[in-house]
């Protein structure tokens, strides 16, 4: 039976980098699909627009309309946007603002998805793990309204997104040089991101949708250029790095690992 997913992202990409295949993969077995956006990413970074915005232009209002074309791309049904501002990496002055997500009240902000979650009937939702991934204020700021959301709105299950670590790091070591290093990545024993396989719950074979999750991401052209890492890995390689996307389900472990969400 056709359920409801929604997923809680911080930035447009976000979606599409974390979980695109999984909301590509959900859309095409006909599960409705709703993305919640916190921010607009009005602070990130443009190498896809190495001339600047266009007179006039706020990069919220570009990164609203790339995230509306890896929608489309991806089978998304809905966007729905919690209205705060980017707050920039850990330790920047912009975490300060008043109006930025990592500084919202937990209590509105959660109120707000959790409004979403009812009126979309939602069976699962996705958030990131408490760390965020890699420690972006933004992020970690999902992952906590995320979850008092689903309490308010009763949401049955809830998927943490991260990254499998020990994965990613077979790959990386495949290809580093004799200083242990890989290009754009920096030393591989310092990578840190994600979560141990042992701590991963939940893998989901995006094997079909990685064309569909490649080519959302060049959607979002003024933060994922031509010449970026996403773009430019060989095509099988881009399957092995980003053919599965994995998830902690909250609550009591699941008997056996799982390997969908539906």
């Amino acid at each position: 039976m056709p359920q409801t997913l929604v997923c809680l992202h911080a930035h447009p990409d976000d979606e599409t980098i974390v979980t695109g295949g999984t909301i590509a993969r959900a859309a095409a077995a006909g599960h409705r699909v709703v993305l919640v956006l916190a921010t607009l990413g009005e602070l990130g970074e443009t190498p896809g627009l190495p001339n600047g915005l266009k007179q006039g232009t706020t990069l919220g209002e570009v990164r609203k309309v790339e995230a509306e074309r890896a929608a489309e791309i991806l089978g998304i049904a809905r966007i729905a946007y919690l209205g705060y501002h980017d707050s920039g990496m850990a330790g920047e002055a912009t975490n300060a603002r008043t109006d930025c997500f990592a500084a919202a009240n937990i209590d509105n902000a959660a109120a707000q998805l959790a409004q979403i979650l009812l009126e979309e009937d939602a069976y699962a939702l996705t958030i990131y793990d408490e760390h965020g991934g890699y420690g972006h204020p933004d992020h970690i700021q999902v992952h906590r309204v995320g979850v008092q959301a689903a309490e308010l709105a009763g949401t049955p299950r809830v998927y943490e997104a991260t990254m499998n670590r020990d994965h990613l790091l077979a790959l990386m070591r495949a290809q580093m040089d004799e200083d242990g290093n890989v290009g754009g990545i920096g030393n591989v024993e310092d990578f840190d991101m994600g979560s141990a396989a042992s701590a991963i719950t939940t893998t989901v074979d995006v094997g079909d949708f990685v064309d569909a999750k490649r080519s959302a991401m060049a959607a979002h052209a003024s933060q994922i250029s031509d010449d970026s890492f996403f773009l430019q890995i060989p095509v099988d390689a881009f399957r092995d790095a980003f053919g599965w996307e994995w998830f902690i389900r909250r609550g009591p472990r699941p008997d056996e690992h799982e390997d969908w969400i539906f």
